[in-house]
């Protein structure tokens, strides 16, 4: 598992530049990933147009910053994502921010289809599921925890959709994109620091 984790660290970029790079191919009619289509290009496109937006809203609340402030070890936050990931676009600006904050925490990012030996190690019920954040110590490169794609409001919201309807439709996509709105990335910063907490 180590060498998996060096590897993707290696080719990993920081989110200024996993930004950047998404702006980039998107100016040439792209989306990130192996699998290429309008459809993935659209979403892309939505989820620049999100990002941008929370990265100017999301408020990480007082309690939090004081307890990150307070973080004793040394670690990365390893981000397994993709540009046409709503739930990614949702999230990463919120782990962006909770690290930004901290000395202690780096980001780093990777893309799913290119760290497939990565994204193996971490599936959600068997899927490739993104995004995915790895909790790392950052001298060991031990494995801390994960936590991902969602959070557990918004995984409820869904497996609840495809129990009554039986299929994720773009109506269940709206659903949770107002979900996220909603919660504001209240309930990410609360998951991800109790997971921080617990091994701190």
């Amino acid at each position: 598992m180590k060498s998996i984790i060096e590897n993707s660290l290696s080719q990993s970029h920081s989110y200024v530049d996993y930004r950047n790079y998404i702006n980039d191919i998107l100016k040439e009619g792209k989306s990130t990933g192996k699998e290429q289509s309008e459809a993935l290009t659209h979403y892309s496109e939505l989820n620049e147009a999100r990002m941008n937006r929370l990265e100017k809203t999301v408020k990480i609340s007082t309690e939090i910053i004081q307890k990150l402030n307070q973080l004793n070890g040394e670690y990365i936050w390893l981000v397994i994502s993709e540009g046409w990931c709503g739930d990614a676009a949702q999230i990463l600006p919120v782990i962006y921010k909770m690290a930004e904050l901290s000395e202690r925490i780096d980001i780093k990012i990777v893309f799913r289809d290119e760290n497939e030996d990565l994204m193996n190690l971490f599936l959600t019920n068997g899927t490739k599921s993104i995004p995915k954040l790895i909790i790392l110590d950052k001298i060991t490169l031990e494995v801390l925890g994960d936590f991902g794609p969602r959070p557990i409001g918004a995984k409820q919201l869904i497996l609840d959709y495809k129990a009554k309807h039986g299929i994720v439709d773009e109506t269940a996509k709206t659903n949770l994109q107002l979900w996220y709105l909603h919660d504001k990335g209240l309930s990410t910063q609360k998951e991800i620091l109790d997971l921080m907490l617990a091994f701190d």
